[in-house]
C-alpha cells in the first residue's frame, strides 16, 4: 500500500515538473525571443501554472503559442499577448490595477504576483464562479472579483495605477480613461474583425496613445446600452 501512495505521489511530480519544463521552454521560445524583457513578466509566466486555468480537453496544447477556447465561447489569451499586455503596464509592486474580463482567471494571476491589489470586472456569471475558486485555490488574497459590466470599470476603488481590458469594445471607454491615475497606463485591444492593441498613457499633458500590434480578442460584452449588475 504504502508503495502504491509513493508511486502515485512521484507520478504526480513527473507531472508538474513536465508542466515546468513546458513553461520555461514557453517563456524562452513564445515570450522572451520576441522581445518581452521585463525581468518580473517573465520571472511570473514561469511560475503561474497556465495548465490549471484552462479546459481538461485542451491541457495538451497549455503551453502553445495560441488563444484556446474556454468556457461560455470565451477565451485564454495567448501567452505572448498576456506577457506583452502586462509589461506595457510598466507594473510595479505597490500598484493598484484594474482588470476588465476576468475569463478563466490566468491573466488576473499574472497581475496578482506583480502588484498590490487587483479588482477585476467579469460580465460572465459562471467565469466568474470558476475563476473566483482558481484564484481562491492558490491563495491570491490580493484580487477582488466582481460580476458585472467592465464597460463602467470600477469607480468604487479609482482611481487605478494600470488598467488591463481582455476583451474588445468598438471604441475605448471614457469611464476607463476617467479611472486610470494620472501616470496611468491602459492597455486593451480596439475593433471588431481587424482588431489593434492599443497602449494608453495618461499624463498632465492629457492623453497618448499608441498602436502596439493586430490582434484577435472576444468582442467586449458589455456597453453603455447594457445596464451594470
Amino acid at each position: 500500500m504504502r508503495f502504491r501512495v509513493r508511486k502515485s505521489r512521484n507520478k504526480t511530480h513527473s507531472v508538474e515538473e513536465n508542466y515546468a519544463e513546458l513553461r520555461h521552454k514557453m517563456v524562452r521560445k513564445q515570450i522572451r525571443e520576441r522581445g518581452i524583457a521585463d525581468s518580473r513578466v517573465l520571472e511570473v509566466m514561469e511560475k503561474v501554472p497556465r495548465h490549471r486555468f484552462v479546459e481538461s480537453s485542451f491541457l495538451s496544447e497549455a503551453y502553445s503559442d495560441h488563444a484556446l477556447p474556454i468556457a461560455d465561447n470565451q477565451t485564454i489569451s495567448q501567452p505572448y499577448i498576456v506577457a506583452l499586455m502586462t509589461e506595457l503596464l510598466e507594473l510595479q509592486p505597490g500598484f493598484k490595477v484594474l482588470e476588465i474580463g476576468t475569463g478563466c482567471g490566468y491573466q488576473t494571476a499574472v497581475l496578482a504576483e506583480i502588484v498590490g491589489q487587483v479588482y477585476t470586472v467579469e460580465i460572465i456569471e459562471s467565469l466568474a464562479i470558476g475563476a473566483q475558486s482558481r484564484l481562491d485555490m492558490f491563495g491570491y488574497r490580493n484580487v477582488q472579483l466582481k460580476i458585472g459590466n467592465g464597460y463602467f470599470g470600477w469607480q468604487e476603488h479609482a482611481p487605478y495605477d494600470g488598467i488591463l481590458v481582455a476583451a474588445a469594445p468598438k471604441n475605448i471607454p471614457d469611464r476607463l480613461i476617467n479611472q486610470l491615475a494620472n501616470g496611468g497606463r491602459l492597455v486593451l485591444p480596439i475593433g471588431d474583425s481587424d482588431q489593434e492593441l492599443i497602449l494608453i498613457r495618461k499624463t498632465d499633458r492629457g492623453i497618448k496613445q499608441t498602436a502596439i500590434t493586430g490582434v484577435r480578442f472576444v468582442p467586449m460584452t458589455g456597453g453603455e446600452r447594457v445596464m451594470d449588475g
